[in-house]
């Protein structure tokens, strides 16, 4: 019994201390002590799943910059277009570029294309809002000081462009030409509609369809 006293006086005497009021005194409750450590872990769990929570529903982290000089190219010759970026896909169509490609730029990829090993890259440009947004696919390519640059597609939309390695490759329909790349190649996809590749054969670039 002196004990139990001994317990509620002192759990009484720190609430008054911290201007709290004190639980009604159990034997087998916290002291207020351990209450008070409750709340302040309790709390900062708290603030740490709404962290987590606002990260979570934050837009994707912009990969896409542009190589030295080559952003001034662009701005002159394709004036009020941006890469496409992890922001301008739609849900669905950012995970499934996600799955394959991880966080790289959906709108860029260095790729040697044409074979000589200066720096060569593929863009998606877009310009617009849907439905009218509008993409085009370029190939920049480095030599010397200046940046030589190619329109390969124009397109509705929001699509992707990644690489693939130099090898054999068959198009979709029975018309077109199978493909012997020795450089890297191009591909330009519309998540769930199509999807076509592009190769340098050392004079012209060859198109396939590899989906429709």
């Amino acid at each position: 019994m002196l004990l139990r006293c001994s317990l509620r006086s002192h759990c009484n005497s720190l609430c008054q201390l911290r201007g709290e009021l004190c639980p009604r005194f159990n034997p087998n409750m916290p002291s207020c002590g351990m209450h008070t450590k409750s709340k302040i872990v309790c709390a900062g769990t708290f603030y740490l799943f709404a962290l987590i929570q606002v990260a979570a529903a934050a837009p994707p982290p912009d990969r896409c910059e542009y190589p030295p000089g080559l952003h001034d190219e662009i701005s002159k010759k394709y004036p009020g277009t941006h890469l496409v970026g992890l922001a301008d896909l739609e849900e669905y169509d950012r995970k499934l570029y996600r799955k394959d490609h991880g966080t790289r730029c959906p709108g860029l990829v260095h790729v040697n294309f044409y074979g000589d090993g200066k720096p060569t890259y593929a863009l998606v440009l877009i310009a617009g809002e849907n439905p009218k947004r509008r993409a085009q696919l370029v190939v920049a390519h480095q030599v010397g000081n200046d940046w030589e640059i190619r329109s390969l597609e124009t397109t509705d939309g929001t699509p992707v462009v990644w690489r693939q390695g130099p090898g054999k490759y068959d198009g979709m329909y029975e018309e077109e030409q199978q493909i012997l790349a020795r450089n890297p190649v191009i591909v330009f996809c519309g998540y769930g509609s199509w999807a076509i590749l592009y190769a340098w054969t050392g004079a012209e670039v060859k198109k396939i369809w590899l989906s429709d």
